[in-house]
């Protein structure tokens, strides 16, 4: 009987369910045999290599699927947020710019933005990310905590106290 790749693919999700990360892998990496050009198949792969900490075959395996399909807004997001946890804002900026011109009312992306220029100490240019990643959806608690946290080091104490009082009213 062949292998098919979607079989593999629910095969390889339910072994990372219960943390058999190298033997999902394996199933991954013969599924995109099958199917090189199938992006969740990628996506995937990517996902599980993180929950693995392997950070770098992450972001190689996620850089693939957003290739194949750049309009994939959870491709781009984890894409991206992979970027960010090794420190790559360079990366991080290219890739949520790109994804921004296809949607620009994702506030995830907006979001991770602003942690770009957060951790690099531009807090003008986070604070005007984050508002915008609030704009767009004001009930995004990440993107308040971010702001308030923003607004505190540049000293913005009414704007602080704004997204304080929001965070409350969202947190009842």
């Amino acid at each position: 009987m062949l292998e098919r790749s979607d079989t593999l693919n629910n095969q390889a999700i339910l072994l990372a369910s219960d943390g058999a990360y190298n033997e999902a892998i394996a199933c991954f990496k013969r599924a995109i045999v099958i199917d090189k050009e199938n992006y969740l198949l990628w996506f995937n792969l990517g996902v599980t290599y993180r929950d693995a900490g392997n950070l770098e075959d992450a972001e190689n395996a996620l850089e693939t699927a957003y290739r194949i399909a750049p309009e994939k807004e959870d491709v781009a997001e984890t894409y991206a947020t992979i970027c960010l946890m090794q420190k790559k804002h360079a990366k991080v900026q290219c890739i949520c710019m790109d994804s921004l011109d296809l949607n620009p009312l994702n506030p995830h992306l907006w979001n991770l933005l602003g942690v770009t220029e957060f951790q690099s100490e531009n807090y003008e240019e986070a604070s005007s990310y984050f508002e915008q990643a609030v704009s767009i959806n004001p009930y995004y608690l990440d993107a308040l905590y971010n702001l308030r946290d923003t607004y505190s080091v540049l000293h913005n104490h009414k704007g602080e106290s704004a997204c304080e009082a929001r965070i409350k009213e969202l947190d009842k």
